[in-house]
């Protein structure tokens, strides 16, 4: 009976212990903040200009905020906006990263361009589609000071629009 009591009682210490480490882990050691992705260089100058593609254009004027948008039915169904052109608010986002959600970035490492007025927010993902539409790239250098690709996906795969300076 003694030894069945001693067994029991070193089975609980190195419970209480395995328990003990895993709070004490989970407590002390900061998790990953799992923030958006920095390469570790300067980041680039805020588009300026007019970017242009078969749908439309996107003209920049250089403040990192402001953007005049000019869509043909197209893409503007696609974003869920009216045709035509409107001024906006414009901001590159990181994308989902839980657990803050889509946040603002760089363009040159962004995943998403979120359209803004006082009243709507729009977001498209950014990347190219592959020629078939069964693929698609997105993160890194996908949007460049004179590229601006716009990523969605239809009926037969992923398609993209882009815009050059």
């Amino acid at each position: 009976m003694n030894r069945i009591v001693k067994i029991i009682a070193i089975a609980l210490l190195i419970i209480m212990a395995a328990i003990g480490f895993l709070v004490i882990k989970n407590t002390f050691i900061v998790p990953g903040d799992n923030s958006p992705y920095d390469p570790g260089t300067p980041a680039p100058a805020p588009h300026d200009g007019v970017f242009t593609s078969e749908h439309g254009t996107m003209t920049f004027n250089g403040d990192d905020e402001t953007i005049i948008v000019n869509f043909d039915d197209t893409l503007a169904d696609l974003i869920g906006i009216s045709a035509g052109e409107h001024e906006m608010k414009y901001e590159f986002l990181s994308g989902d990263l839980p657990p803050h959600g889509s946040v603002p970035i760089r363009y040159d490492v962004a995943h998403e361009l979120r359209f803004s007025t006082d009243k709507d927010s729009y977001v498209v993902r950014v990347g190219i589609a592959a020629e078939d539409g069964s693929t698609a790239t997105v993160g890194r250098d996908m949007v460049t000071e004179e590229r601006i690709p716009l990523l969605f996906q239809g009926e037969k795969g992923s398609f993209s629009v882009i815009f050059n300076k």
